[in-house]
């Protein structure tokens, strides 16, 4: 109960005041949005009947519209403890039982991407647990192409090609459907891929400090085998990973809306997403209920975990940092990506994004349209090309708010814990449905919309690398020497957090964009005749068989960005500040001078950052 209250009551009530208020916020969406929800309901219901008055007063008085927001909200919170939800404004069907049925199917699938992520993050780490258990990590070469390309791949566009592809053409999986084990093999791959191919990364970060940590030099000394030394590697690696693992799961859970729609499978996030739609409040508030208690569940179980992985050792300060100093990364590979992106988006620059040719339509690669024609005829690196500019300047806008954010929340646990559980429920696409709805469709509404949410994975990693590198044996002999909260801060605690915290922001970059581009997907983004890449892949997808140029060559520019994020993470670090010597008799500045202090109440993780003052240090 400690781990869940987080920091006692006031964390509690912290946690329960913003369940209340999302919950409340979706409830006043149609009011907070300015649309007549009767109108909505009758549109979704039947599409072609006529909203004349006498059928919208009908529905007002069948749904209680006319008794306003609060008094329909407290009728669904009063039932909740009887386990009514309510009926459907659409179907009229019971609220529960439909969504305790695609949580099922959302937790089945979330398993499997889960299986595939583990599989995919182990191949991306092999080379190193390999190199590292034999002690010959400095062999090893910074790369990643290959998983830079993986985890910039658009989840919506791997389902749309496992789906034609391997679903229809060659007939070995089904493709639509959700009937059994077959039918969820590839969903799982599309969803699991990417995901792996991010925390791999993660891992792969993590390791070469833990390899370098002295039991593992000890181990390779005694001759432990080197299968056990990677595995108590990956051990020690494991907690800083479990926050991140625990918003991949309910990511994972009410996120793959797009996989959802493509492969037609009755879960979570396409309830919720059809619900949003809809507006059908009761169906969209439960959903929204069940995604925060599973946000909730998952960030409990990450931190028990982590406490029983280095519970004694967290708690007595006896870690070692795992985030040294690092080997200058290559600069080639940087530059390669980098130029050959700039050469792509300057190349198409020249040419026009919206001319017509109806005669051209879905032409095939050729010295005039180097990536071919869409349905419309027009130059796909020109779309392409112009589509970067607004694509890749608004991620890269919200990718530098949510790693200002997440550093500056993630030094806060107790403020961002609760915040971040509650937020990462909320998947992007609901999050778009609700910004636009309150602010109404702009062109930075999507941008507004992915940032809400951006952030909570850098917060997550910081706060837990921040309270491992508060246990570490270096800083408690700082703090020993008497410094104080600011230059723990300054000089130890942000040099170790900050490089790691960037590396994944910049491995998020891509995420970013294909946040953006899901939404473009699925009609919440830009609107034609906009290049917006998001757009430019929602249009061309039904095309894929015909013209598949239509769609790779977009998605080559898209992992090509994620090779480019990958490959500069790796020369992510902040310089380690010069010992200044004293310069005379005098000795160093008064405020790098340590005093020695005994250390005090060890068991308080905040005890690590409270500064000495001197006239307790004359005290004493």
């Amino acid at each position: 109960m400690r781990a869940l209250a987080g920091g006692g009551v006031p964390a509690l009530l912290w946690r329960s005041g913003l369940v209340a208020a999302l919950v409340c916020g979706i409830g006043l969406l149609p009011w907070l949005s300015r649309t007549d929800p009767a109108l909505t309901v009758l549109r979704a219901r039947s599409a072609d009947r006529d909203p004349d008055p006498g059928t919208l007063h009908a529905i007002r008085e069948q749904l209680g519209l006319d008794d306003g927001p609060l008094a329909l909200l407290g009728r669904w919170l009063g039932g909740l403890p009887h386990g009514d939800a309510g009926t459907s404004w659409v179907s009229g069907s019971e609220v529960l039982p439909d969504v305790v049925r695609a949580l099922g199917v959302s937790l089945l699938l979330m398993s499997g991407a889960l299986l595939v992520a583990a599989g995919t993050a182990a191949a991306v780490c092999a080379r190193t647990l390999r190199l590292g258990a034999r002690g010959r990590l400095g062999a090893r070469r910074p790369g990643g192409t290959p998983t830079a390309v993986l985890a910039a791949l658009p989840e919506f566009l791997v389902a749309a090609v496992l789906a034609s592809v391997i679903g229809v053409q060659l007939g070995w999986l089904p493709a639509l459907g959700w009937y059994g084990p077959r039918w969820m093999v590839l969903p799982s791959l599309a969803l699991g891929l990417p995901a792996g191919a991010v925390l791999g990364r993660m891992l792969d970060d993590l390791l070469p400090g833990a390899f370098g940590e002295p039991w593992a030099r000890a181990a390779a000394a005694r001759g432990i085998p080197s299968r056990s030394v990677a595995w108590q590697a990956v051990h020690r690696c494991v907690p800083g990973l479990l926050p991140n693992l625990a918003l991949f799961v309910v990511g994972l859970t009410g996120g793959a809306v797009a996989v959802e729609q493509i492969f037609d499978i009755p879960g979570l996030g396409r309830l919720t997403l059809q619900a949003a739609l809809a507006q059908d409040l009761p169906v969209l508030q439960t959903g929204t209920l069940a995604l925060v208690l599973l946000a909730a569940g998952a960030g409990l179980l990450a931190r028990l975990a982590a406490r029983l992985l280095i519970g004694p050792a967290l708690r007595d300060g006896a870690l070692q940092s795992l985030h040294g100093p690092r080997p200058p990364a290559p600069r080639a590979l940087p530059l390669l990506y980098g130029g050959l992106l700039a050469a792509v988006i300057g190349f198409g620059l020249l040419r026009d994004p919206l001319a017509l040719d109806t005669l051209a339509r879905l032409r095939a690669p050729s010295p005039e349209h180097p990536f071919g024609t869409d349905a419309l005829g027009r130059d796909v690196l020109a779309r392409v090309s112009h589509g970067a500019l607004t694509t890749l300047g608004t991620a890269l806008a919200v990718s530098a708010a949510a790693l200002v954010a997440g550093l500056l929340l993630g030094l806060l646990p107790r403020v961002s814990g609760p915040l971040v559980d509650t937020l990462s429920a909320v998947p992007p696409v609901l999050a778009g449905l609700l910004v636009t709805g309150v602010m109404g469709s702009g062109p930075w509404t999507p941008a507004f919309a992915v940032a809400v949410v951006a952030w909570c994975p850098l917060a997550a990693h910081a706060s837990s690398l921040l309270r491992q590198e508060r246990a570490t044996t270096h800083l408690t002999a700082t703090r020993a020497l008497g410094a104080g909260r600011w230059h723990l801060l300054r000089h130890e605690l942000l040099p170790a957090v900050a490089p790691p915290v960037a590396r994944h922001a910049l491995l998020r970059l891509p995420g970013i964009a294909l946040s953006l581009a899901a939404l473009g997907f699925l009609g919440l983004g830009a609107q034609p005749p906009s290049p917006d890449w998001g757009l430019l892949l929602a249009e061309n997808q039904p095309y894929a068989e015909r013209a598949p140029w239509a769609v790779l060559f977009p998605a080559a520019v898209l992992a090509l960005l994620g090779a480019l994020a990958v490959t500069a993470a790796g020369g992510v670090r902040l310089p380690r500040p010069r010992t200044r010597r004293p310069a005379g008799p005098a000795g160093p500045p008064e405020e790098d001078r340590f005093v020695p202090v005994p250390r005090s109440e060890p068991d308080r993780p905040d005890a690590l950052l409270t500064p000495v003052s001197t006239a307790q240090t004359e005290d004493r």
